[in-house]
């Protein structure tokens, strides 16, 4: 079993205490469904963030990620399959899955 890190881009936060409710019990739903294969639920990120060139130059981050979660799978495809019904897609998040390969 590997990681895999599903990493959610753009998307919009619910708005209002009931679309709230929604989209956290969309969220439980797919945890559940995944049970054990659920590693980090993770978080979203906040917009704030800095961008450090290789060089070490610093400036202002924009755009990109906006949250992850963590999931053990036997392969890239079955991650792919799992993250399919992530609902931070009806938000209209894109979600890129990445392996991690174990250095340390």
């Amino acid at each position: 079993m590997t990681d895999y890190v599903l990493l959610y881009e753009g998307g919009s936060m619910p708005k209002g205490a009931e679309e709230q409710k929604q989209v956290m019990a969309a969220w439980e739903a797919w945890f559940t469904s995944l049970g054990a294969a659920v590693k980090d639920p993770g978080n979203p990120f906040a917009s704030a963030s800095t961008l450090i060139a290789a060089d070490g130059a610093v400036s202002d981050g924009s755009g990109g990620a906006s949250g992850y979660s963590i999931i053990v799978a036997d392969s890239l495809d079955e991650a792919t399959a799992m993250a399919k019904d992530c609902p931070v897609r009806q938000g209209g998040a894109s979600i890129s899955v990445r392996e991690t390969i174990e250095v340390m």
